[in-house]
This record gives C-alpha cells, structure tokens and sequence, in this order.
C-alpha cells in the first residue's frame, strides 16, 4: 500500500484504512495539536502504515490537519486514526491554550494545514 509521494496519491480506499468506522471513540478535532507519549516513543515507527507514519511525523507535535496534509490522508480518516493512537496511548492531545480558545498560531497552522489539501 502507498499512501503516496508526488501525484500518485492514495491507493487504498479510506474505509479500508479505518475498517469501515467514520468516527473514533475519541474525537479528535482537526485543530487539536497531537503529540507522542513515552508509549508511542517507544513505538517509534514500528506501527504498521498510517499509524507509523503519523508516530514518525511526530517527532514535534503538529495539528491533525498538518497530519491529514504531510500524509495525504482524508481528514476524516486521519482524525479516526488518531482517536484509535489516542486510545491506545500512543499519542495525546491538547486543543486548548491556557486562556481556553484557540492560539492564533495554531489557527493559522491549521489555515497553512488545510489550504495544502
């Protein structure tokens, strides 16, 4: 499976990537910045397919826009793969400054995330 460099674009059909799910058990909105634990750390790279590339990606914490984009993953299923590493403990997520709403910064890292798509 290739997930794609240049315009080959990706090969697999979405539903196969998230086993037919539209929506994880933890949501995980397109501006919320995620990094990797010590769990997914120590996973580095070994995770199979998207799962890997997004730990690898991760290496500085990015938006799960900034993810979608670099991979060329549909949005949507970006955010189910991330929910399910959410899950496992594998990554974590912060969608809030310490003011309670969004960083401009991170906004317009969203903005540059999705003018990419």
């Amino acid at each position: 499976m290739s997930l794609g460099d240049g315009s080959e674009g990706l090969r697999v059909r979405p539903y196969a990537i998230t086993g037919g799910r539209t929506r994880a058990t933890t949501d995980v909105p397109i501006e919320a910045i995620v990094y990797r634990t010590p769990r997914g750390d120590d996973a580095g790279s070994s995770l199979p397919l998207e799962r890997g590339e997004i730990l690898s990606l991760l290496s500085t914490p990015q938006s799960t826009a900034e993810i979608s984009a670099r991979l060329r993953l549909p949005l949507g299923v970006a955010r189910v793969v991330l929910g399910d590493l959410v899950d496992e403990g594998y990554v974590a997520m912060n969608t809030r400054s310490s003011s309670g709403r969004p960083d401009l910064r991170l906004l317009e890292r969203v903005l540059d995330g999705l003018q990419a798509l």
